[in-house]
């Protein structure tokens, strides 16, 4: 009896197994279709895009970068390609996006901060420490400055991460409040309802643009962090 019972259950568990499988593959190999590559695909025009999208990049990125800024090229292009993917796949239903935390965020900047601060102090340590204290401070004012720019310079990746953690954030819950208002009141009043809706459809359309702006935004700032350091 007990074998009657047991291979029934262990098939309705393989049974149940068999149909979570394929929709976790299809998920997981979902963000990675958005971003094709010309290795695996013949030319189109998304690759045509995807590769103009990337020229536009590098030169927004890398136009005042001398050449050990330069190296930077590849890191900062990915930076930037991450956080805009993460930010439109949390745009889909029943998605988490991970730039809605500032723990994910602060473990982006913060390294990428401090290669900046390292890269200065070892390529041009006189000129960054400089910029703690400006040229012709007064004396009495010169402990008091440098311990602001030092505070100031700390600072810095802190505002990189709550910068994209309150974004990312403010415009899902707004989405979300609107949307459980549209629904609430589906059986109450429908044109009111529709109206609802038509400005949650132009706040996911502004929350898109939001989604490719702030991964700009994160990622220009780095290079402002690396062009002052390099």
């Amino acid at each position: 009896m007990e074998c009657v019972v047991w291979l029934p259950a262990k098939m309705l568990h393989a049974c149940r197994k068999a149909r979570t499988l394929p929709a976790a593959v299809l998920v997981i190999l979902f963000p990675p279709l958005l971003i094709p590559t010309s290795k695996h695909f013949i030319n189109n025009r998304l690759i045509i895009i995807q590769q103009w999208l990337i020229r536009l990049i590098l030169k927004q990125t890398m136009a005042t970068h001398n050449t050990k800024g330069q190296t930077w090229s590849l890191m900062l292009t990915s930076l930037i390609i991450f956080i805009a993917s993460t930010n439109l796949l949390g745009l889909l239903p029943y998605s988490f996006t991970p730039t809605a935390q500032l723990s994910m965020n602060l473990a982006m900047a913060i390294p990428l901060w401090a290669s900046t601060v390292a890269m200065g102090l070892r390529f041009k340590a006189k000129t960054t420490l400089t910029h703690l204290l400006p040229q012709g401070t007064p004396t009495p004012l010169i402990p008091m400055l440098i311990i602001i720019e030092t505070i100031s310079l700390f600072i810095q990746p802190l505002a990189l991460a709550v910068r994209l953690t309150a974004n990312i954030t403010a415009g899902h819950l707004l989405m979300h409040l609107i949307g459980s208002s549209a629904l609430a009141m589906l059986a109450i009043n429908l044109p009111l309802t529709l109206i609802t809706l038509a400005i949650l459809t132009l706040l996911t359309i502004l929350e898109t643009a939001i989604a490719l702006i702030q991964a700009y935004v994160f990622t220009l700032l780095v290079s402002l962090y690396l062009h002052d350091n390099s």
